[in-house]
């Protein structure tokens, strides 16, 4: 048994090893990262460096990409986090060379690298499709809510625009010019090193201002649109129904339900109506009718349910109060930190933020992904669907390996709709519902063998659903694109940019960082 501790000697000068390829084991993540940025092909990062001026020579793109890939492996998105680590961690030290880069270096070169970002996801899938993965079989697409870099407590309404922009106008103009003044006098305009105005400007809080003021017009414009297309087609059924045709649907909410309800109610009536004189006709002529007898009036739970819906439609107008003047919330607002963001409803609760749209293949592998600002995913299915046939068509041609053939497309019933399940592309498999529900319908009505040849697409739809092996085909969505999303969220939770476009960026490079990881992992070590 040892007779003493081990002695901590923090003052003993050590040396430590000259060469950094021996601070880290050979199977370190980081090494990896190097290898690959150096297979890609950065061309497109040279153009958005600048050489050849006075000062001191710049950092490297490929050391910069290298460092946030693994940067983003580590989940550490912040430009100052970087920066600390390049001085406190071994691995951001070997990435680095021992040369760490300043924050505001990190943060200007992902935001002038985001064009192309995404073409270095799609040369990293090239990799991918090298080392064997990429299953397209079955491809799952899913979306998630990612938080914006801004607060849901910036949103204002046109309201608070007309009475704050003229004047945030007019005071940024006068602080421009005093700044400006004050900068000539102190060291002149015609510095060859002057800093240029577009980088001095640190908040640029007007240009948002303004653009938020842009983003909110727009939205008032579509949504207007949408409610006169919304009030036309609420306006055709309750004419129909009134008429007498038969109107498939709930009965929308406003000004038309109530009149549509009251009609659904007379129809109903005076179709049980008509069945109660036939039945008395056919007895009166000492005729025997066939079937069952109609139920009284009374009895009829068709008569029973529009009565119920009559009533909730009564209720729901009565309960609507006219607002006091001032009091009214806006119903169209926007942020005016990131005026492109939108207040998105997650699972729980409310964030603002934007719709991020991922697709994985059974092996786990994010082929395609979008950013968009809808809360609905429906007309998001589509274009992703493009997008993974087009990994896998590129993939494919590369490796000519089988299994970049996309088999089928599952998705949840967010995306079900005639369009989706029409359009042109591979096989897909959509759910009705909830989860419960398609088991529900598959146990107590199941099926066997093709849809018929009759059937609609929803129809086709369903009877694969209520199939076993539409049933086991349909339970790998979740086990393949909800682990993806999670583990996605771990690298990005909150985008650190603001603006679609540099949230689209920025979802490409950390997708990128994912199938590195997953590369990586799936590589066997020598």
């Amino acid at each position: 048994m040892a007779k003493s501790y081990r002695p901590v000697l923090r003052n003993q000068p050590m040396l430590l090893p000259v060469d950094l390829r021996e601070w880290l084991p050979q199977n370190h993540l980081v090494w990896f990262v190097l290898e690959t940025v150096e297979a890609l092909d950065t061309t497109a990062l040279e153009r958005t460096r600048r050489r050849g001026g006075a000062g001191a020579a710049g950092y490297d793109p490929q050391m910069l990409l290298g460092l946030l890939v693994y940067a983003y492996c580590q989940g550490v998105r912040s430009s100052r986090a970087i920066e600390r680590m390049c001085l406190t961690d071994v691995a951001f030290r070997v990435l680095c060379a021992q040369d760490g880069p300043d924050h505001t270096t990190i943060a200007r070169f992902r935001a002038d690298s985001q064009d192309a970002f995404t073409e270095l996801f799609a040369q990293v899938l090239m990799i991918a499709a090298r080392a064997g993965l990429g299953r397209f079989g079955t491809v799952a697409i899913d979306g998630t809510k990612i938080a914006a870099n801004a607060s849901i407590d910036a949103n204002r309404g046109q309201d608070w625009f007309d009475r704050h922009v003229a004047g945030v106008v007019a005071e940024a103009e006068e602080t421009d010019r005093a700044e400006d003044a004050a900068a000539h006098e102190s060291d002149g305009d015609d510095r060859p090193d002057r800093v240029p105005a577009a980088l001095r400007d640190r908040t640029r809080r007007l240009e948002r201002i303004q653009q938020a003021s842009e983003e909110l017009k727009a939205q008032r414009q579509r949504r207007t649109r949408e409610q006169a297309e919304h009030e036309a087609a609420a306006l055709a059924r309750r004419r129909r129904s009134e008429q007498g045709q038969p109107v498939v649907g709930r009965i929308p909410n406003g000004p038309h339900r109530l009149a549509e309800a009251r009609a659904h109610l007379a129809r109903e009536i005076t179709s049980h109506q008509a069945k109660l004189d036939r039945y008395a006709a056919l007895v009166a002529a000492g005729r025997k009718p066939m079937g069952r007898p109609p139920v009284p009036m009374a009895e009829s739970t068709r008569v029973a349910r529009a009565r119920r819906v009559v009533a909730n439609a009564e209720a729901a107008a009565a309960a609507v109060e006219p607002v006091p003047a001032g009091k009214e919330l806006p119903k169209v607002v926007a942020n005016t930190t990131d005026p492109q963001s939108r207040i998105m409803p997650p699972r729980r609760g409310f964030l603002q933020g934007y719709n991020a749209q991922v697709a994985v293949t059974s092996d786990q592998l994010i082929v395609a992904v979008q950013v968009g600002q809808t809360p609905n995913d429906q007309a998001c299915f589509t274009p992703m669907m493009d997008a993974a046939q087009d990994a896998a068509t590129r993939m494919h041609a590369h490796t000519g390996n089988p299994d970049h053939l996309v088999g089928t497309v599952l998705a949840d019933a967010g995306y079900n709709s005639d369009a989706n399940l029409t359009a042109a592309g591979p096989d897909r498999l959509i759910a009705l519902g909830k989860r419960r529900d398609d088991q529900r319908a598959a146990a107590q009505e199941p099926a066997h063998g093709p849809p018929p040849a009759e059937a609609t697409p929803r129809e086709a739809n369903a009877h694969r659903l209520r199939t076993r092996e539409g049933r086991d085909l349909y339970k790998r969505r979740a086990a393949t694109v909800e682990p993806g999303i999670g583990n996605l969220k771990k690298i990005i939770d909150r985008f650190s940019c603001r603006g679609l476009d540099h949230a689209t960026s920025e979802l490409h490079l950390a997708a990128t960082a994912f199938n590195i990881l997953k590369i990586h992992r799936a590589t066997p070590t020598a």
